[in-house]
């Protein structure tokens, strides 16, 4: 088996643009009409609000665990290394693994499958079945885009953010000039009364602001190839935030400008008929529509690109570390990247991208919440707490609130969702609870005797 080390390729430029290249997808252009009807008028600015916060306080949890621990794989080192004074960070890192198994198929096929929709702006015949296929060569071609070493890889990344940085700057600066200001804070009534109604609309619209700004953590998939993990993962982490929190607030806040929300919350590809009506000429318009339409489908293959990035060094440090089929920790002997993983990944995707987005997208950040989030809060405190053997290079600030902040939003989120999704993530916490005591049991290892698993 060829174990060769991977490269530090990426530094501060390079990472921050996969984040947000990560970030910045289809997500906001397919997503600002089910925030619109989630709210019940334009005020979705509440929405981007509260999930710009949980972004902030999550994205710190993840820039103390990130420079602390800089491994590939990200949660699952930090998960494995936070619980190991209980006897349990090898439970909680397979767990990890277990649920990337179903989320990141999803979360890759989600985006083919947006790419696949706005591509009906221009091919209005198309089939669907005609629909998925275009969905799957999508995932097809990032995968064998991403067939390169890291510098390549990170070269190619800062293009792509210059691309999609641009669009959405066209799409600011078109509304500035065409906006209706009065329209878009034209608050319903019951945005402007603080009560349980507003409450659970925050919560709905906000988990659809969170899938929008997910991506602020994909650099620390990529530890092991990023130069100065200890600085550059915290910076790259809160840039990526900022950038996308203001690009966002001013993208939806121009759009809602000039297309009135009971119209916006009715279209799909909203971003097309925005910069269509920023033209006095109709057919102008329309030329405009279609070079907005090429250049969302460009930035969504560019979020691919980084989303499967991420996704394909976790089987990767797992299996380095024995804890998943050894094939995967195989790395390419001249481009020094993990192959089999990355094609592994794009394979298994594939049939998800028969499924339609709402399906895809319906209860995977609730998985993620109760498999991962929550206890990735606790994991930045019991490192403190249990591990003082781990050096701590950056430390959140204001420490703990982001964390229990964090994890306070992540359950209000959880349990304000769908009642089924609740359902089914416990379900699959069991089915990985399961799959761990079969895994363990198979590899015959020891388990920790009492004085071992307890907290120093």
């Amino acid at each position: 088996m060829v174990t060769a080390a991977l490269d530090r390729g990426m530094g501060l430029l390079q990472a921050t643009a996969t984040n947000i290249i990560g970030m910045v997808g289809v997500g906001p252009f397919l997503t600002i009409p089910f925030m619109v009807a989630a709210m019940g008028g334009p005020d979705v600015v509440y929405a981007w609000a509260f999930g710009a916060l949980l972004a902030l306080c999550d994205g710190l949890v993840y820039a103390e665990l990130g420079a602390a621990l800089p491994g590939s794989g990200g949660p699952y080192v930090y998960l494995r290394e936070a619980y190991r004074p209980f006897g349990l960070g090898r439970l909680m890192a397979f767990v990890f693994i277990f649920q990337i198994v179903l989320v990141a198929p999803l979360a890759i096929a989600g985006g083919a499958v947006g790419f696949a929709d706005y591509l009906g702006f221009y091919w209005t015949t198309m089939s669907p079945l005609e629909h998925n296929l275009v969905a799957a060569a999508v995932c097809a071609a990032v995968t064998a885009l991403l067939y390169r070493d890291i510098r390549a890889i990170g070269r190619l990344a800062v293009v792509m953010l210059v691309v999609a940085i641009g669009t959405i700057a066209w799409v600011i600066g078109a509304g500035l000039a065409s906006a209706s200001w009065p329209q878009a804070f034209a608050l319903a009534p019951p945005a402007r009364r603080v009560d349980g109604g507003l409450l659970r609309a925050i919560g709905a619209a906000g988990l659809l602001a969170m899938y929008n700004y997910g991506g602020y953590n994909n650099v620390c998939y990529l530890g092991d190839e990023i130069r100065s993990p200890e600085r550059t993962v915290p910076r790259a982490i809160v840039l990526s935030i900022a950038v996308v929190v203001v690009l966002y607030v001013a993208m939806s806040t121009v759009m809602l400008a000039v297309v009135p929300w009971q119209e916006a919350e009715r279209t799909r590809t909203i971003a097309s008929l925005f910069i269509a009506r920023t033209f006095a000429d109709p057919a102008s318009g329309r030329i405009a529509a279609k070079a907005m339409t090429a250049l969302i489908l460009f930035i969504t293959a560019a979020s691919l690109y980084a989303v499967v990035l991420g996704y394909s060094r976790i089987p990767f440090a797992a299996a380095r570390d024995g804890e998943f089929f050894e094939a995967f920790a195989r790395v390419h002997p001249t481009k020094h990247f993990p192959h089999v993983s990355l094609l592994t990944i794009g394979a298994v995707t594939l049939p998800f991208c028969f499924f339609t987005l709402g399906q895809l997208v319906s209860w995977l950040l609730q998985v993620q919440i109760l498999l991962q989030f929550v206890w990735q809060c606790a994991a930045v405190i019991l490192l403190r707490r249990y591990r003082p053997d781990v050096a701590k290079p950056f430390r959140m600030w204001l420490y703990p609130l982001p964390a229990l902040v964090s994890l306070a939003m992540w359950l209000y989120i959880f349990v304000t969702a769908s009642p089924a999704g609740i359902a089914f993530s416990f379900a699959f916490l069991a089915a990985a609870v399961g799959a761990f005591l079969v895994f363990d049991k198979g590899t015959g290892r020891a388990r920790p005797t009492a004085a071992a698993s307890s907290p120093p």
